[in-house]
Parts: structure tokens; sequence; C-alpha cells
């Protein structure tokens, strides 16, 4: 995938990053464009999967039913009926639909799939899909209904829309025939050829792409891990004489080669370079806690296995998981497995570990600040007895539960997700790999731990604050105070704080206090 110019996303055959992906996927006014390599290779697929046509082979979903009926024969006459009979019934999802980003995700995947040369659609219908997403077309794509070995519902409620029927959203976000969204958009329905409607539904384009925006969202919050540390470093520094960056040294980080762990670990020095603490203090704790000295293990390994999400989304965006896989190499259409991402569905499931790991340093360290928070409210009560009226804190008191119950949350969604798949289609479907429920459920994970970060950075921050200007800040940390006081001045309520000191956390790691020398990943 390329860039021609701003706003233009160019799909050839060359590997294409996740990242870019979800980029594309965010922003709406992206143009999409598969360019000629692209079509050449979808068109060579396409003269394959008809010569097998041709040739009487039997192909699974070209001239075959699907599941159980596998080996039950369509005739001629009826396997264009047979194209929207198999999009009509698979398209059965339930609950609540996608947004717009994810939506888009799942279609630029799907066509990023096309032009992988396996799935044997025509260049027209992938131009179409491209279409779909240059004008504005927003799929209402159900949550609910697969079970990871395809995201057959989700990619049938986007083929029914390319035939003019079921539902999407229109500009004002109104929920519309499929037909209307297409007309709107000076769009005609799609016929479809032969063997095209199981290659439009059979991949896991929902799990792909809605990972690929979840990756966004852990890379920052690798970041954010790393930025709460360093403000509960100067904290414990100013108030339990903690503090010790010796665990963050080069020399340390050096003796154990673990993937992360160094990132993390300079990341931590960065933020508080140029303050206080990089001075040696003789009345320094020898060792704080472990949940601040063994941090850069804990987040550097979270670190090595968002990389390594990176890598199984990237393998199945970029692999050709159809079946049946038209192969251009050997001018063969060949039933497989490829479908089933089991790499990427275990990645899933490890992440809501990590999480939680991080989650338990995140609140043991809460915990530790907590001291300090109750002193300053003896004194506020003290001052009131005197006469001077009760002083409005600008830090909510219990925040800290709060942050447990975000805890306790992170490590019962850290439970398996995969292993729970029933047997399906007459007993022919017999594992399923949940990658979708395992998806849904890291999303959860990470939601809970960017609110229990903030938390952390929020009470280090009002400490800090509290505690005076007598030691400076790293230039890092500093910032971050700095930004967050504003926040803290107008005392919202504590579900506004943490809302706003989101978004400052975002912009902040995004744009002031990310890694030197550009993307860390």
């Amino acid at each position: 995938m390329t860039s021609d110019d701003a706003g233009t996303l160019v799909i050839g055959t060359a590997p294409i990053r996740a990242e870019r992906l979800a980029l594309a996927a965010s922003d709406d006014s992206f143009h999409v464009k598969l360019n000629h390599d692209a079509l050449t290779l979808i068109g060579r697929s396409r003269e394959i999967l008809e010569q097998a046509a041709a040739s009487g082979q039997r192909v699974y979903g070209l001239n075959t039913l699907l599941g159980s009926g596998r080996d039950t024969v369509v005739e001629d006459k009826s396997i264009l009926s047979y194209q929207v009979q198999v999009v009509r019934y698979h398209n059965s999802g339930v609950g609540p639909y996608l947004d717009r980003a994810a939506a888009r995700a799942v279609l630029l995947a799907r066509l990023v799939g096309f032009s992988r040369g396996g799935s044997g659609v025509r260049p027209e219908t992938a131009r179409f899909y491209a279409e779909l997403l240059n004008r504005g077309v927003h799929p209402a794509i159900p949550f609910e209904g697969s079970v990871g070995s395809s995201d057959l519902t989700q990619l049938a409620a986007v083929a029914a829309v390319a035939l003019g029927e079921g539902e999407a959203f229109d500009v004002h976000g109104t929920l519309v025939p499929g037909s209307k969204a297409l007309a709107d958009a000076g769009l005609q329905p799609l016929t479809l050829a032969a063997g095209e409607a199981l290659s439009l539904v059979s991949a896991n384009s929902y799990s792909v792409g809605v990972g690929a925006l979840v990756l966004r969202r852990l890379r920052h919050l690798a970041e954010l891990a790393d930025v709460a540390l360093s403000l509960s470093l100067e904290t414990i520094a100013r108030y339990d004489g903690g503090g010790n960056l010796s665990p963050f040294s080069p020399a340390i980080q050096a003796a154990k080669a673990v993937n992360g762990q160094r990132d993390s670990a300079a990341a931590v020095r960065r933020l508080l370079s140029g303050g206080w603490l990089e001075d040696v203090r003789a009345e320094v704790s020898v060792q704080d806690a472990l949940s601040f000295r063994a941090a850069p293990q804990t987040h550097g390994a979270f670190r090595s296995l968002v990389s390594d999400l990176g890598e199984a989304l990237e393998v199945e965006l970029n692999g050709r998981g159809d079946n049946p896989l038209v192969d251009v190499g050997s001018g063969q259409v060949v039933s497989g497995g490829n479908f089933q991402p089991t790499q990427l569905a275990l990645s899933f499931e490890v992440l809501r570990l990590a999480l939680a790991h991080v989650g338990i340093s995140s609140e043991r360290r809460i915990a530790k600040l907590y001291p300090p928070q109750r002193a300053i409210r003896a004194k506020h009560l003290a001052a009131a007895a005197n006469g001077s009226g009760l002083a409005q804190e600008e830090l909510p008191g219990l925040l800290w539960y709060s942050a447990a119950g975000l805890l306790a949350e992170l490590k019962f969604l850290a439970a398996p997700a995969t292993l729970g798949a029933p047997t399906l289609s007459a007993d022919v479907e017999d594992h399923s790999t949940l990658a979708p429920l395992a998806l849904q459920q890291l999303e959860k994970s990470v939601e809970a731990l960017e609110k229990l970060l903030t938390i952390e950075a929020l009470t280090a921050s009002y400490l800090l604050l509290e505690a005076g200007a007598v030691q400076p800040l790293g230039k890092g940390t500093g910032a971050v105070v700095g930004r967050l006081a504003d926040v803290l001045a107008d005392r919202p309520s504590a579900p506004d704080l943490v809302e706003r000191a989101r978004a400052e956390l975002r912009d902040l790691v995004h744009h002031v206090i990310g890694p030197e020398g550009g993307e860390p990943w």
C-alpha cells in the first residue's frame, strides 16, 4: 500500500502494514485505488476460477453447497441465484452495529484480500468495494455472529449492501435500506458472478480490520503505561524517599534481552530527563517496590506482545485466507483451512493477560500514592476546624477504588475466550477460533486499562502539584503535570475528569512525549 499523494491510498500486490490500514479506515477522506498490478492479479485469479468451473471440476462454494452440504452439486441454471442465497443466508449477525471506522476497516481488509489473488472475484467486483469506501457507503455491520472461521456474518452484511439489500447508515447516521445507500452514492447494485458470494464472505476481515484499529490503541497504552509510571516515580521520590532509577539504567537493560524492556526503560529515562531524579540522592531508597522496580520487565513484555500482534495481523492481511484458494502459481483451485486465524486469535488472548499484569502494577502504584492524599485531607480538615472552611480538593478521594474495580475487570477479561466454540454444520465445522470474541474482550480490556492508567497519572500529577516546585520535574513528566493541572483545576466530576484527562494524555503521548526518531514500532 503506497500513497500517491495526500489522502490517496494505492493498493498493489506489495505487503501492507496494519498501521496503514488503520489510518485509512479512521479517515473518511482517504481515496482508495487498486493499481494495475493488483487488478491484473485479480483478473488472472478470476480466469483460473472460471476455467475450473468450465472443466466440470467440483469446487466448494462455486458449484457445491457449503458446510455439511459440501458434496451436493448446485445445478448450472441455479448458480447465479445461489450467489444471492449465500449472501442472504449468512447475513445473520446480531447485536449493535460497528461504528464508521470499524466498518471501513472491515471493507478495506476485504479489499486488500482481493488484491492478494486468492479469491477469484472479478476486477469489477474489487473496484466496486473500493467505490463503497470512496463514496462513503457505511454498511450496517452487526457486532456479533462470527465464530472465527471466517467472519461470515459481518462480511455478509457488507455483501448484502453491495447487492442493494441489507442496511446502511446515511451521512446523518440514520439507518437506511442498502439500496438507498447505494443510490445516494451514485452506485448501481452489484450482480454477482459464479463463486463470488463465498469469496465476499469467506475471510477474517472483521478480526483483521478492527484488530488493526485496536493495535493503534495498544501502542498508545504501551507509551501511556511508561508515562504513568514516570509520574509515580516522581511522586514517591517527594513523599516517600523512593524514585530509585537504577532499575531503568542501561546496565540493567543490557543484562537481559527481553524484547520491549529496553524501550520501556528508555522511555522512562527520557520522560524524567532534566529533572532532579537523574541526580542520585544519598537518601533514596535502595529498592522501590516491584510495581516500580520491575515495571520495565512488565511493560516490556507487553510491548513485545503488541509487536507480535502487529505481525500476526499482517500475516492475515497479506496472506491468502480464501477457501477455496485460487492458486495463481499452479493454476489450480484448492480447498484448505487458511481461513482459520489461530495465530491471530491467540495474540488477542495473550494480550489480555499482559494488560492485566500492567494493570496490577498500576493499581499497586496508585495504592502507594494514597497515604499522601490522606495526609492532605487531614490537613484540610484541620484547617476547616480552625474556621477557614473546608477546601474542595481537585482530585476525587476514592479514584483508587475505581482503579481497583477496573483491575478486577481486567483480571476477569483475561480468561480464555477461544476455547468455547461448539461444533457446527453437522460436525463438519468442528473447530473454530472465536477470534472475534477474543478481539471484543481485548477491546474491553484496552478501555479498562486506559482508564486505570489515567487515574494513576491524575493521582500522581495532583500530588506533585500539591508538593510544589521545589525540585524540577523531568521534561516529559513536567509537560504532563502542566497539562493535567488545567483539567484538575476545573474540578469536574470524576467521570468527566477521567475522560478529559484521557483525551489530554492521548494528545500528549502522540505529539509531545512520543519516542525520539519517529514511530516506535
